[in-house]
């Protein structure tokens, strides 16, 4: 059983950076194809950056430039840097681990920004 725990949410102020990690069970990191998703309230949620297992990325058009996900394999740790937060990046934020058809999600940390 997979499970993923995400750490590191909390309030900031417009401008400021938070580094969100993602710490999972089992040597997945490697594997899988790990995300970051975040829903704010009355919103879809969303994937904010994905890192596939080849190491390559991609982002949200939204955090282009702002937000940077990387992973350590050996530590089975998966990261979201956050830099030059704004308030519309208030959500909770979701790791996402994804293979073929397998898919698992942690519980969220929440992050506020405000203005």
């Amino acid at each position: 059983q997979v499970q993923l725990v995400e750490s590191g949410g909390g309030l900031v102020q417009a401008g400021g950076s938070l580094r969100l990690s993602c710490a999972a069970s089992g040597s997945i990191v490697g594997l899988y194809h790990m995300g970051w998703y975040r829903q704010a309230p009355g919103k879809q949620r969303e994937l904010v950056a994905r890192i596939f297992n080849d190491g390559s990325t991609i982002y949200a058009d939204s955090v282009k430039g702002r937000f940077t996900i990387s992973k350590d394999n050996g530590k089975n740790t998966v990261y979201l840097q956050m830099n030059g937060l704004k308030p519309e990046d208030s959500a909770v934020y979701y790791c996402n681990a994804l293979r073929f058809a397998d898919a698992y999600w942690g519980r969220g940390t929440p992050v506020t920004v405000s203005s």
